[in-house]
């Protein structure tokens, strides 16, 4: 995987790290390498990374509402 693959896949964590609470924290950290490594199925990747960016949203979104 490349430098770009990689950090698109990690995007998960990192918005998971500006949410305030730490619950997110550990299932986007999943999320990220378990799409790290299904990159050779893009299907099952895919959806790894969906899930991951949907629990980050819900963390970000709660965290941009308490403001």
């Amino acid at each position: 995987m490349s430098v770009l693959q990689i950090s698109i896949a990690a995007m998960p964590f990192l918005l998971s790290l500006v949410s305030r609470s730490s619950k997110a924290i550990a299932p986007c950290l999943c999320a990220s390498i378990f799409t790290v490594l299904l990159g050779d199925e893009p299907p099952r990747a895919a959806m790894a990374w969906c899930i991951g960016i949907l629990i980050a949203a819900v963390a970000l979104r709660e965290r941009l509402r308490t403001l």
